[in-house]
């Protein structure tokens, strides 16, 4: 079973570098061992969200495509800090 997300955040209307900008604030809000979901296009924020976060320290622990098409759901685990 996964596990419930503490938070959520949708940054499918913003662009790069807005994106991590938003993640960075929310991650950094959150205790230690939370988990995130992020709901996120496809295209720079894939691929630069994901792996930013990770050079942060934090785990992502799951990357899913939605119902809706091009729009993905990123689960990440809040490292100590």
């Amino acid at each position: 079973m996964t596990e419930q997300a503490n938070r959520q955040l949708d940054i499918t209307g913003l662009l790069c570098p807005m994106t991590f900008v938003k993640t960075r604030l929310l991650l950094e809000r959150m205790a230690p061992g939370e988990i995130a979901e992020i709901i996120m296009r496809d295209g720079e924020p894939l691929k630069n969200v994901p792996a930013a976060v990770q050079d942060l320290g934090h785990r992502v622990l799951s990357i899913e495509e939605t119902a809706e098409a091009g729009i993905y759901r990123v689960r990440i685990r809040v490292a100590a800090s």
